[in-house]
């Protein structure tokens, strides 16, 4: 423990997602004493798990992006990645396809990870775009290390890593990095189309369009360019349950099918408890909520101890939603590669199907599809496949709510129809619906209902420049002492890798750390 630290202390987390679980085994590993609150029936949040006749499906997160970030945290708990997960680098990373000109198959490319590789590629289809890649995947590159060494493990509660004398002399190269939209910034460098389209399309990792993410995000390609993708054998849901194995060796209680109403708090205001659905109440001296932070704030607290009230929201934007569809696919499909984009020549309008003015469900729509099965014999029985598709929609809890078996809302249904004839259209799958044995849709509604996520958003809060590092909500209430938060919603972001961080930003939160850099890593044992 931090010699910081004022000594063990009783800590009740809402939530048993990854944010919720690794917030608790950090916090564990410090020698606190921590409860892990969870309204559902399992653990994981967004990154869940559905099974039926024997195929297992991932329901959230299928990119194992930023290894580095899991190093670290697994590092802060003793161990390795490689000790609790097998993972596997993906060859191809990924696969793309263009909509098809006429009829048949669109144009596809396997995108294989690399800097050479990828320079390659580049070239191969636009006469000096590797060279104009080496460039891009360098600043790429020069962002994303200045991001995780200043940037993203800062809880920005001073100014102390902002006035970093590195920052401040780096401020003319990150200034239009910061006002310039990535889509600018990529069509400035590079013409063919479906180029433009593998560097834009990250931003969707962050719950937004390439036309409103900063051009700082660039930063993304230097994950599946230069880097690698791997996958955890098993699927998603063993990082889950490797996080949780991790914390309930360190003493964390666990309790799930247990829903929290109320954040109490004593007559100092400071956060002391939580109030339980049936109205029992559990004692703290920390409370750390990782719901959603909407659903926490407006739901879970009173007006008074509001940071951030509902009016707060009303000037805020939301991730893209999704549409999820889960399908048990007869026979192999070497059509698709273990991940497969399949991208629209309408880029801006499907883009502005999904966040403009006249939002609606695109058609086509630029969509993702996951084969786990190509990797991983354990997620569908033999001769079958598991897909995983993901079709960015408006965040609009009224656009309805999934099903098994097509039993879900009609326009999510029809949605759902709609992608598996694209993907069966574009990637040449002719009898791809006639294949499907298993089928379940997951929608906005879901999000809103199952995850108390706002508007029934995916992922948290989009990336734009105003949602982004010391303009994103922070770790700490700003009206309740002893409260503090985790998440999607919160710094540093979306994604697994961030959930991570945002755990250790508790972490360093109570003990008083204003550094802007990772926590240092325990010396390691022979």
């Amino acid at each position: 423990m931090s010699a910081a630290s004022p000594g063990p202390r009783r800590i009740v987390v809402v939530g048993g997602g990854i944010a919720g679980l690794s917030t608790a085994a950090l916090l564990a590993e410090e020698g606190h004493a921590v409860t892990v609150i969870e309204a559902r029936d399992e653990t994981g949040g967004r990154a869940g798990s559905w099974e039926r006749d024997g195929f297992r499906f991932d329901t959230g997160p299928s990119w194992y992006l930023m290894p580095e970030v899991f190093d670290h945290f697994f590092a802060l708990l003793g161990t390795t990645a490689a000790a609790e997960l097998d993972l596997v680098p993906l060859t191809p990373a990924y696969r793309v396809y263009g909509e098809p000109a006429g009829s048949g198959p669109g144009e596809h490319i396997d995108v294989v990870s690399g800097r050479a590789e990828a320079t390659a590629l580049f070239e191969s289809r636009e006469p000096g775009a590797g060279e104009r890649l080496e460039d891009y995947l360098d600043s790429a590159a020069d962002a994303y290390d200045l991001s995780v060494s200043r940037f993203l493990y800062d809880t920005y509660a001073t100014t102390e890593g902002l006035r970093d004398p590195e920052i401040l002399g780096r401020l003319p190269q990150l200034a239009p990095l910061l006002t310039r939209s990535l889509v600018r910034h990529v069509e400035s460098r590079f013409s063919d189309p479906m180029l433009r389209q593998i560097l834009g399309y990250p931003a969707v990792f962050l719950g937004s369009s390439p036309y409103d993410v900063p051009s700082l995000y660039h930063l993304m390609s230097h994950l599946d360019l230069d880097d690698a993708v791997y996958y955890p054998r098993g699927g998603f849901t063993e990082v889950i349950a490797a996080i949780e194995r991790l914390a309930v060796a360190r003493g964390v209680e666990v309790r799930t099918g247990t829903a929290v109403s109320q954040i109490l708090t004593g007559a100092d205001g400071t956060a002391n408890g939580v109030r339980l659905a049936d109205t029992s109440e559990l004692s703290a001296d920390v409370v750390v909520s990782t719901a959603d932070l909407h659903h926490t704030e407006t739901v879970l607290l009173p007006p008074d101890q509001q940071s951030y009230p509902e009016r707060w929201w009303r000037k805020r934007t939301p991730s893209f939603g999704a549409l999820l569809l889960l399908l048990g696919v007869d026979g192999e499909l070497p059509q698709l590669a273990h991940h497969t984009l399949l991208f629209t020549s309408g880029w801006r309008e499907n883009f502005d199907a999904i966040s403009g003015r006249d939002a609606h469900i695109p058609d086509p729509a630029s969509l993702y599809v996951c084969r786990p099965s190509a990797t991983d014999d354990t997620v569908a029985p033999e001769g079958s496949e598991n897909l995983f598709v993901l079709v960015p929609i408006p965040a609009d809890p009224a656009l309805g709510r999934g099903g098994v078996d097509g039993e879900g809302d009609a326009v999510i249904e029809a949605a759902a129809d709609r992608a598996i004839a694209q993907i069966a259209e574009w990637t040449g799958i002719p009898d791809l619906a006639d294949r499907v044995r298993v089928r379940r849709t997951i929608a906005p509604g879901d999000f809103e209902r199952d995850l108390g996520a706002w508007r029934g958003n995916a992922l948290g809060l989009a990336h734009t420049l105003r949602q982004s590092a010391l303009f994103r909500p922070g770790n700490a209430s700003k009206r309740v002492p002893g409260l503090y938060y985790a998440g999607g919603s919160v710094l540093p972001g979306i994604g697994l890798p961030m959930c991570l961080i945002s755990a250790e930003l508790v972490v360093k939160r109570l003990r008083g750390d204003t550094t802007a850099g990772p926590l240092p890593e325990p010396a390691a044992t022979a």
